[in-house]
């Protein structure tokens, strides 16, 4: 039976280099597929599906509250709305001009990265401070972040990056909690080890972001907020759809007749950012299913499967083998280090034809510009490593040319 990739032309592909959003991120297991459907037969207040979620996202991850996202960078872009307009609908409709608000995120040199374009679009300016190292090091003083916050700053970032040099969470948090600044943690790709989940809330993150997609195995466009109760419910009231009259809203007894508020935000900038029933649905049952998973047993997949594909390829010529174990008990990977002169070739050829051969394979090239390409198991399918081992195996032997 043709399937729906087959009607629209389009070739599916062997996922040798993990959760990438540009492959697919990963591939949901029955019962989050199941949980969708359902969402999808019925209609619901999104507030009160997103807020029964929340409670969820809480408990299982130790923040006051939670919220789904419609992926990690929305989860930055809704997380730093939130520390800039609060609970005022007047900043909630004008961002991302903040004109006259707080308007800084201040970050260490050696954390900045092209995702925090998510931040910057709230209309946020990034204050490096720090100096930058060596490739994948920096420098960084706790005084330079205290230094850098002021009655602008928004906001501290720390993504989840191995940047040596760098002043940690905690001491981060302390910093800036002593000037009563929020801390958001990037941790869109920091699963597994799935203890991270509750890691960064205790270490004193504000809000936190997941992506849902990933290991979770939930729908791509999804993620996970973590965070503050006052800052979660700033997010709530600028990503959804608030195209209400006072007097009908959801939340008139709590923001209205409280004076919290002086009447509901419509259509924030967060309105770019929504999720669908079928997503929060989808989300929910895939974090329940990844936080009961074995995972010692999903690791030692992992590494079966690693294994398989370091011992078959070892034989190359100009090619060195490395199967990488990385501690915190997260992912293992199999490095390929070519000698391109003595092969011919390099080893974005070899990733462009693997590409465009038959089957499809996609693998990391993270540092192709260093002549190596890398095996991720964890989007690899059974059986799928022996077919990796052979076309691989047929490339870098340079038996083919595409």
């Amino acid at each position: 039976m043709a399937t729906i990739y087959d009607k629209l032309g389009v070739r599916t592909l062997i996922n040798a280099a993990g959760t990438a959003t540009r492959w697919g991120g990963s591939l949901m297991p029955q019962e989050v597929l199941e949980a969708m459907e359902e969402a999808a037969r019925s209609y619901v207040r999104v507030e009160d599906l997103q807020e029964a979620a929340g409670k969820v996202i809480a408990e299982v991850t130790g923040a006051e509250a939670g919220y789904v996202s419609n992926g990690a960078a929305g989860g930055l872009m809704l997380a730093t709305a939130a520390c800039v307009a609060g609970l005022d609908p007047a900043k909630m409709d004008l961002l991302p001009d903040t004109t006259g608000m707080k308007n800084e995120v201040v970050v260490q040199r050696g954390h900045r990265n092209a995702y925090d374009h998510a931040i910057r679009a709230v209309g946020i300016k990034m204050v490096e401070v720090g100096y930058l190292g060596y490739p994948g090091a920096g420098m960084t003083h706790p005084w330079q972040i205290e230094a850098a916050i002021n009655e602008r700053t928004a906001a501290v970032l720390c993504p989840v990056m191995d940047t040596k040099g760098t002043v940690p969470l905690r001491e981060v948090a302390r910093i800036a909690h002593r000037h009563a600044v929020p801390v958001i943690v990037d941790a869109a790709a920091a699963l597994p080890p799935a203890g991270n989940l509750r890691r960064f809330t205790a270490e004193g993150a504000d809000m936190v972001v997941f992506s849902g997609g990933k290991a979770i195995r939930g729908p791509q466009a999804s993620g996970i907020i973590a965070g503050r109760r006052d800052l979660i419910r700033s997010i709530a009231l600028q990503n959804q759809d608030m195209d209400v009259l006072p007097e009908t809203w959801t939340y008139r007894q709590q923001c209205l007749a409280s004076g919290i508020m002086g009447g509901p935000p419509h259509h924030g900038i967060g309105r770019a950012c929504k999720v669908g029933k079928e997503e929060i649905a989808g989300l929910i049952a895939a974090l329940r299913r990844y936080v009961v998973l074995d995972h010692d047993l999903e690791r030692e997949m992992w590494h079966k499967k690693a294994g398989y594909l370091a011992a078959g390829l070892q034989s190359l010529d100009y090619v060195r083998v490395d199967l990488i174990t990385p501690e915190a008990k997260a992912v293992p990977q199999v490095y390929l280090s070519l000698d391109e002169h003595a092969l011919g070739f390099t080893s974005l050829d070899v990733v462009n034809r693997l590409l465009e051969g038959e089957p499809m394979i996609a693998v990391g090239q993270g540092l192709a510009y260093e002549g190596t390409i890398i095996l991720n198991p964890c989007t690899i399918e059974d059986g799928q490593e022996e077919i990796i081992a052979r076309r691989l195996t047929e490339v870098l032997a340079g038996k083919v040319g595409g």
